[in-house]
């Protein structure tokens, strides 16, 4: 039994060797020019060239920003408090709405210290009725016709009864004030021009030096504060020596547009926060349309220098690669290669400033480049060109091309 299972295994080997040998004799001829089927009769590259979009490298000043994440700032936040304590008569602003500096906010029960104003008043009308008086009694004394019946001690005495009434007049003329000044204090009065916030209290209610009546906020002009890297520090001050206020733009959080401009460095701060390596700064804007509020977050560009004649090309065109950026460049022959560059840094949100690796006049691809590999041809489109439609008679060569290369098949 032994033997012919030996046999048989010997006979299926036989069999399949025979089946593989003539796979192998009869394979197509065409099979091993597969890897020259694009080839033409010249042995030239016969794939149609690929269009992509092709730009040049231009030269353009290109300014240099740094940028950080920033907090508007109120230019002034006020907590209006009474100065006085009473109960609040009246609120006479509109909550969110604009005040000057100067404008009657609320009312405080003003009578009471009505009263001790006039109280005061009055109380010097007495005292210089009494000053009055003293002065005419010693004016009397010291007359050549009556000072020879007054003693000498009795004219000291009327001399600083007058000088005792001038002090009191003068306290008077103190309490006054004071009073005024209470009085003036029932009438809580802006100290800013800016915006008024939600009331803290109604009226009717009994209010003291304690109790916030409202908050205010001077929005024009407004700070943005950000911060910056120690390592930026140099470059910041270098810049603010120039002599021109270094500009700032503010940009919203969401979609990075500019939101508001015209915005100018005011303040680099004296010291570095060792916790996070950051040095603090203070921008100033006009705010004129209101776009900044106090506390909103945004993005800060804060320029501070511009490079004459930088090398610019669309973001679009930057590949990435294991060994650092490149593009793909245009060559005379329109063919690609691969070329290696440095971005020196962002030109707007569309552009790159090239540090190395092209120069003026390079073209280089912006779109299409999924397609390509060193060497491949191409078409050369501007930006939003679209590539024309193939003729017949350009169809017709390309099948003709395909057909050469690799339609015929030979048999063994």
């Amino acid at each position: 039994m032994s033997r012919f299972w030996k046999i048989t295994l010997i006979v299926v080997a036989v069999v399949v060797l025979a089946l593989v040998g003539f796979r192998l004799l009869h394979k197509p001829a065409g099979t091993a020019s597969s890897q020259t089927a694009a080839k033409g009769k010249d042995g030239k590259d016969a794939t149609p060239p690929v269009p992509v979009t092709v730009v040049p490298v231009v030269k353009q000043n290109v300014p240099v920003y740094l940028t950080a994440l920033g907090t508007v700032q109120a230019l002034n936040t006020v907590t209006v408090n009474p100065q006085v304590a009473g109960q609040l008569m009246s609120i006479n602003f509109t909550e969110g709405g604009p005040v000057k500096k100067g404008q009657v906010l609320a009312q405080i029960d003003p009578r009471t210290f009505q009263a001790s104003y006039d109280q005061a008043v009055s109380k010097r009308n007495q005292d210089e009725s009494l000053l009055a008086t003293a002065r005419s009694n010693y004016r009397r004394s010291q007359d050549p016709q009556y000072s020879q019946y007054v003693a000498k001690v009795n004219l000291d005495t009327q001399k600083n009864t007058v000088a005792q009434y001038q002090a009191a007049v003068a306290a008077d003329d103190a309490a006054i004030r004071d009073a005024r000044v209470q009085l003036d204090y029932t009438q809580i009065r802006s100290p800013i021009d800016g915006l008024a916030g939600i009331r803290a209290v109604d009226p009717g209610n009994v209010v003291n030096t304690s109790t916030s009546i409202v908050t205010l906020t001077q929005l024009h002009p407004i700070n943005v504060m950000f911060t910056l890297p120690e390592q930026n520090l140099d470059m910041v001050r270098r810049a603010a020596q120039g002599g021109l206020p270094l500009q700032v733009t503010a940009l919203d959080r969401v979609d990075a547009h500019p939101i508001a401009s015209g915005g100018v460095l005011k303040v680099i701060d004296n010291q570095i926060d060792t916790t996070t390596g950051t040095f603090r700064l203070k921008s100033e804007f006009s705010n004129d349309q209101n776009t900044l509020w106090p506390g909103q977050f945004v993005n800060v560009q804060l320029l501070v220098n511009t490079v004459d004649g930088g090398l610019v090309i669309p973001s679009q065109a930057v590949q990435r690669g294991p060994d650092g950026d490149y593009v793909y460049q245009v060559q005379g022959d329109n063919t690609v290669k691969m070329q290696a560059i440095v971005v020196a840094g962002e030109v707007g949100d569309s552009h790159v400033m090239v540090g190395s690796g092209l120069k003026v006049g390079d073209s280089v691809v912006t779109e299409g480049q999924f397609r390509l590999k060193p060497g491949s041809k191409v078409k050369p489109l501007k930006p939003g060109e679209v590539p024309a439609v193939p003729t017949a008679a350009e169809l017709e060569k390309a099948k003709k091309d395909g057909q050469k290369g690799g339609g015929r098949h030979g048999h063994g």
